[in-house]
């Protein structure tokens, strides 16, 4: 019989992935909640598509370079954490090589193994690429696979964009009588699915999980739109 090849991702290549997926529904949810309150906003004190448009594209800019921006920094760090955790470990090793294998034959006797196999795995590990092993046993750090600012503020700016465009699309394209209901109803869809997918990464129930997305999502439109529903009625 021959092994059936599959292409399952485990433990840290899932959790990453898990991350990266959670990143992407939050970063185009932020798209769609932003955009949708800037426009409707405008809606409420005028139907110039002109100033929709205007309103609509600056948002849609300064929101999805905000979120690189901020996803970069962010990253950024993480990335100079890691590359200074496997510094000091590489030092380590190099220093204190007796006291980093018992330091790791201990760290797997504390995941389950006997003291004889942990002490044999730690020594079998270390001979093989022994800083791979302490930092991926003792810092949960993947040498090869180190957070890369540059995709996470690329991942960040296409995924804001991709929500934005929806209530974009949706206040400037149809005829004036029809842009606010159409541009409610598709956010309102919109955060339904985000808010589901949200909660199917997390495992957790999705009930809760819209509830929450809809209604911020609806509030925020309303307060958006009873705000220059008033402006322009004042003229302002």
């Amino acid at each position: 019989m021959t092994d059936t090849p599959h292409d399952e991702a485990h433990g840290g290549a899932l959790g990453a992935r898990l991350n990266w997926l959670r990143a992407a529904v939050l970063g185009a949810n932020d798209g769609v909640v932003s955009t949708a309150g800037l426009v409707v906003g405008v809606a409420g004190a005028t139907d110039s598509r002109a100033a929709l448009l205007t309103a609509g594209l600056t948002g849609l800019l300064a929101g999805s370079m905000s979120m690189a921006a901020g996803e970069y920094v962010s990253v950024s760090t993480q990335r100079d954490s890691e590359k200074a955790a496997l510094a000091v470990e590489r030092r380590e090793l190099r220093e204190q090589p007796e006291e980093e294998l018992e330091e790791l034959t201990g760290l797997l006797v504390a995941r389950g193994l006997s003291q004889a196999v942990a002490r044999e795995a730690a020594e079998q590990l270390t001979e093989r690429d022994a800083l791979r092993a302490h930092a991926r046993v003792e810092l949960g750090i993947d040498p090869d696979e180190l957070a890369n600012p540059w995709h996470a503020a690329g991942a960040s700016f296409l995924a804001f964009t991709v929500g934005a465009l929806l209530p974009l699309l949706a206040i400037v394209l149809p005829p004036s009588w029809l842009r606010l209901p159409l541009t409610v109803l598709s956010v309102l869809a919109a955060l339904t699915l985000t808010g589901w997918w949200s909660a199917r990464l997390g495992a957790a129930s999705p009930g809760p999980a819209v509830l929450r997305n809809v209604g911020g999502g609806a509030l925020a439109m309303a307060v958006t739109y009873g705000a220059g529903s008033v402006l322009g009625a004042v003229g302002v």
